[in-house]
């Protein structure tokens, strides 16, 4: 198959993919989503679809009108005109939470609290202090809390990550994650530029690029060495750079921009969705490490030889067309229903990634964002 016929044939499944029948004397796990939000589709609506032990069964808006249009638009059983609604029907197994981020930690207590499973979109808050309660109930429930670090799911970053961890290249000696769109991609009333919802383009973007860095280190940082803003507005970084030291004198960089002005006014910024590995004995450099289903490649160079490399599946799981979300979806079922998986992102790795991103913004003096108004009842 030519890469053009794959890269429509691939594209054409990942948004329109065959749906799988229910498993015969199998209760799928019924998903509630918490607001009408535009990432719903992408993130669970369409992977469901495919995976034969998992369906929406709800959705909840503050506005009931518009959870109902929602519902109707997307072949989805309920809809309900508060979150805490949603939350308290017995019916539903676990939740989605994509709201702003400044409602995450509220709303992801309340639905631990309530019993039910999440699936939390990231960042999973605006502090590592809230991640942490977080998580500890979901422990203390025996419940299953994951942030929805979609890509590190994917074969591909699998893949970059065991040339990494072979050797072939020797130690890692810096590497630079990048997650930029051109401007007029988010509209200036847009959530990511409110800073009482927990905004900023380290919050949005940012959070992958530190993630992918912690992810491809192996590392979590020990000092932030740089960090600089262009801002939005005084308390919003439209784009964001910064550099970390890191163990094994380990140097990286980040850089995150919700909207890169036009070339001369006229011509749209590309988006940088690539990522750099350097080692010792060579590079690896990535194309597309975020949406790796639509394209990518993972081009290794060392001694003078280079070869790229994709992957589009693991050799036991997988079809060339499940997304980053499809592949998060299979372990998310498979850690509720208590098997083994495959990738996984813990607890500690969410408070550290948080942390992360807290030490930037503290560092350059712009603060971090509001910590939630919510008390959880003793």
């Amino acid at each position: 198959m030519s890469s053009a016929s794959g890269f429509v044939n691939r594209n054409r499944k990942a948004f329109n993919p065959p749906e799988a029948k229910p498993l015969p004397n199998v209760k799928p796990l019924k998903f509630g989503i918490l607001g009408a939000a535009a990432i719903a589709p992408d993130a669970l609506l369409t992977p469901v679809k495919s995976h034969p032990e998992a369906v929406v069964h709800a959705v909840a808006a503050r506005d009931k009108a518009r959870a109902g249009a929602f519902a109707k638009k997307h072949g989805i059983a309920k809809a309900y005109g508060s979150y805490q609604e949603l939350i308290d029907d017995p019916e539903i197994d676990a939740i989605y939470n994509p709201l702003p981020n400044g409602l995450h930690y509220e709303w992801t207590m309340k639905a631990l609290a309530g019993g039910k499973h999440v699936l939390l979109e990231k960042p999973c808050v605006n502090t590592a202090e809230e991640a942490r309660k977080m998580f500890q109930l979901a422990d203390a429930k025996g419940l299953v809390l994951l942030e929805a670090f979609h890509y590190r799911f994917h074969p591909a970053n699998h893949r970059i990550k065991a040339i990494i961890d072979s050797g072939e290249l020797g130690a890692v000696k810096s590497t630079k994650t990048s997650l930029t769109f051109p401007a007029g991609l988010f509209k200036t009333d847009d959530i990511r530029y409110n800073y009482s919802l927990g905004g900023g383009a380290l919050m949005d973007m940012g959070s992958y690029t530190v993630s992918s860095m912690r992810y491809f280190t192996g590392q979590n940082p020990t000092q932030v060495l740089s960090a600089k803003h262009e801002l939005a507005n005084p308390q919003i970084d439209r784009r964001t750079e910064a550099t970390f030291a890191l163990p094994g004198s380990i140097t990286s960089t980040i850089v995150c921009d919700l909207g890169m002005p036009w070339k001369f006014k006229l011509i749209p910024s590309m988006p940088d969705l690539n990522a750099v590995i350097t080692c010792e004995k060579g590079d690896i450099k990535v194309t597309n490490y975020i949406a790796p289903t639509a394209y990518h490649s993972i081009t290794v160079t060392a001694g003078g030889k280079r070869r790229v490399e994709k992957a589009y599946t693991f050799p036991d799981l997988g079809e060339p067309w499940w997304t980053t979300y499809r592949y998060q979806l299979e372990e998310f079922v498979n850690k509720v229903k208590g098997r083994p998986t495959r990738t996984w992102i813990t607890a500690e790795d969410s408070i550290q990634n948080m942390a992360a991103i807290e030490s930037v913004y503290a560092k350059s003096g712009l603060g971090s964002r509001p910590k939630s108004s919510y008390v959880p009842p003793v």
